[in-house]
């Protein structure tokens, strides 16, 4: 039998930016839940602040993988723990922004042929809004999907945007509209009401939200951030929070024969 006739959509659940232990312990704590209730054919993660609120190392990446998540996204604190450096290059399941410059260390895209021969393509990219300098997301992506087209050669094609600026993540939405599966913002930590499906069939978000202690401020204990607001005072540091975490993540379905969207689901598991 084909298994086109009983598995006829790809399914995906990617789980936002985690921070800090309250982010890894909850997602870790709902891995068996979010494979069962939703059946997904891959299971997505970013871990941009999982190491004590910025960036990821290569033991934490590798406990989420032991665990059975099939890919790692980042973000632009991607180099803030120097050993994950090597791993980017080392590893094919983990990606870092795909705007940064061409000869450093690691991918920004990975391919995930499924058992059953399908295959998802996972991308990332950083926005330039109120960010750091790279180059531009939609030259870059462009140049990527010049090989990719979704029905023909690729199944389905994930996009984080990892960007601050709502107008910017929305944007890009559109601008791939019809020629991904998922366009999913993260960075801002803040999960916005606005999961669907676009016109031309993608499926959008512009912020999938944390994986965190939500009693805090983006994840961190709110005094330094207090003090920052209201005295303009940055001598401290920031330090993660320390309660209990929840998951926000999103669940997909897309069409095996077009590859794009049928379902988005905003997922929060507390």
């Amino acid at each position: 039998m084909d298994i086109y006739q009983t598995e006829p959509d790809l399914k995906i659940v990617y789980c936002g930016d985690v921070v800090g232990r309250p982010g890894r312990e909850a997602v870790f704590d709902n891995i068996g839940y979010l494979k069962n209730e939703f059946k997904p054919d891959v299971l997505a993660v970013n871990v941009e602040n999982a190491s004590h609120g910025f960036g990821v190392t290569a033991g934490i990446a590798k406990e989420f993988l032991s665990r059975g998540v099939d890919a790692l996204l980042t973000g632009n604190h991607v180099w803030q723990q120097r050993d994950i450096i090597p791993f980017l290059s080392e590893s094919k399941k983990i990606i870092r922004p795909l705007n940064y410059p061409e000869d450093l260390p690691g991918r920004g895209a990975m391919e995930i042929m499924l058992p059953d021969g399908r295959k998802i393509l996972i991308v990332q990219v950083l926005g330039r809004l109120f960010m750091e300098a790279v180059d531009c997301p939609v030259q870059t992506i462009d140049k990527l999907l010049k090989n990719y087209v979704l029905g023909r050669n690729i199944n389905a094609v994930l996009v984080d945007i990892h960007a601050e600026a709502t107008s910017e993540k929305l944007s890009f939405g559109y601008y791939l509209d019809g020629r991904v599966s998922v366009v999913a913002g993260t960075h801002t930590h803040v999960p916005t009401a606005d999961a669907r499906i676009l016109p031309r069939g993608t499926a959008y978000i512009t912020d999938v939200g944390m994986c965190g202690d939500y009693n805090s401020v983006l994840g961190f204990e709110i005094t330094e951030p207090i003090n920052r607001l209201a005295r303009r005072y940055s001598g401290g540091r920031l330090a993660p929070a320390k309660g209990k975490g929840t998951v926000f993540a999103i669940f997909v379905e897309t069409d095996d024969i077009t590859g794009l969207a049928k379902r988005i689901e905003q997922i929060k598991l507390i």
